[in-house]
């Protein structure tokens, strides 16, 4: 099955048409013709099925025939990973951490952070190929930019919150301190790791420091390795 995305089309929609870059690959790429059945999704957990009427590359006419809404997970990981240094190093760990399963992802700019800038666009459109591509109805959510101290002196943050550093000090593995069905907040820090003053301001504000393991591990990699525990504990 190929999946398209569409953010306009809701669950009262009859008909469609796709724009003309989609309604081209349709026609001339997929070689679809009328009467053929696409699959749409919103992003906001509906699977719709479409019938051709009108194969056109310029404005491809489909009806809705079906629809149907995903079960909502029990619980909703948030991520708040440091920019890397390359940019296509933080676009990988977007695609593989939503094809694993994330709800939220925060770019947070920290004291040792070498890369302070973004292309939310970009990023948008990374995580809108991963859904399609992995076949999943829900799009994750990308926040702008915003600084690790002003993200922990926030209250946006659900449930659990944990810190992942490389300092010395007491913590216990991630897949210890997971409690299944929960929602949680996830911190990593950039290729120089957390400052002391963001790991001690964490600290106040209720954040639970946590190993992933015993190799120091890259940030986009650290990233992965607490999505995936998070994911195994849940499923």
């Amino acid at each position: 099955m190929q999946l398209f995305y569409n953010a306009t089309l809701d669950n009262s929609a009859k008909q469609f048409t796709f724009p003309p870059d989609e309604s081209k690959h349709i026609v001339k790429v997929l070689r679809k013709s009328e009467g053929d059945v696409l699959h749409i999704t919103n992003g906001k957990g509906y699977l719709f099925e479409a019938k051709i009427l009108d194969a056109d590359q310029k404005k491809c006419r489909a009806e809705i025939i079906s629809q149907q809404k995903s079960i909502p997970k029990r619980y909703h990981l948030h991520l708040a990973v440091a920019p890397t240094k390359m940019n296509d190093r933080y676009e990988w760990f977007l695609e593989k951490v939503t094809e694993i399963g994330v709800d939220e992802i925060t770019p947070i700019i920290c004291d040792h952070s070498e890369r302070k800038t973004l292309k939310l666009e970009r990023m948008e459109r990374v995580l809108q190929a991963a859904m399609k591509q992995s076949l999943q109805t829900v799009l994750p959510r990308i926040n702008p930019p915003i600084s690790c101290r002003e993200f922990l002196e926030s209250d946006e943050t659900l449930g659990y919150r944990f810190i992942a550093h490389c300092q010395n000090g007491d913590k216990m593995e991630l897949k210890r301190r997971v409690i299944a069905d929960n929602d949680l907040t996830i911190l990593i820090g950039p290729e120089g790791d957390f400052s002391k003053g963001e790991i001690d301001l964490s600290k106040e504000k209720g954040y639970i420091p946590v190993s992933l393991g015993r190799n120091r591990l890259r940030t986009e990699t650290a990233a992965i390795v607490a999505c995936t525990t998070v994911a195994i504990i849940n499923n």
